[in-house]
């Protein structure tokens, strides 16, 4: 089943969602040029894009960082 999206109320909602979007895609290729990861959350975790890293919430942790063991 699929769902219609939702109209912007006015024009200017659709020109800021293009923005946002071209905005999106212009530093997720930034990301992949320079490989340099590029977060995003998704379904409760904070995400990698790039495909290098993903991190977790309920972690604590900020990805890239072991944990030290004492």
């Amino acid at each position: 089943m699929s769902r219609k999206p939702k109209l912007p109320m006015n024009a200017e909602f659709a020109a800021i969602d293009a923005a946002l979007k071209r905005a999106a895609k212009a530093a997720h290729l930034l990301a992949r040029k320079t490989n340099t990861p590029c977060y995003i959350w998704k379904g409760g975790e904070i995400v990698d894009i790039t495909g290098r890293q993903k991190t977790s919430v309920q972690d604590g942790r900020a990805a890239g960082k072991k944990k030290i063991q004492q």
